[in-house]
């Protein structure tokens, strides 16, 4: 009654715990690296505070603009190495969780394919 006990747990509320964490882990990647974010603002100046209008002759006009479009690229680089960063995250977090649960499934199987394997007489160096 004991073991039946703990396999139906472990194949119940143990499996369902199990992909509620791999769920939560993987929304928190998806909620990290905020790709959705950084798609919307892809080609917004990086981290320049006063990339609004400038008013003066043309040669101040011209280096602002000048300043806004070096920003922009490197904003368009630096968020498209993070979308990439982030979208390898992602992918990893879900294959990790995959294998997680399959690893879970297969825990309880485990001793009795040794004892399967041991009354047949399999060893593993010969």
């Amino acid at each position: 009654m004991f073991i039946v006990g703990i396999l139906s747990w472990w194949y119940s509320g143990g499996l369902l715990d199990r992909f509620q964490r791999v769920r939560e882990r993987v929304s928190s990647t998806i909620d990290y690296f905020s790709i959705d974010l950084l798609l919307r603002t892809l080609f917004a100046p990086f981290r320049q505070i006063s990339a609004g209008r400038v008013d003066g002759p043309i040669g101040v006009k011209w280096h602002a603009f000048i300043d806004r479009l070096v920003s922009r690229c490197i904003g368009g680089i630096v968020r498209t190495g993070t979308i990439l960063f982030g979208t390898i995250a992602i992918v990893l977090s879900v294959i990790i969780g995959l294998i997680t649960i399959l690893l879970w499934l297969l825990v309880p199987v485990v001793p009795f394919v040794g004892v399967i394997l041991t009354i047949i007489g399999w060893t593993p160096w010969s």
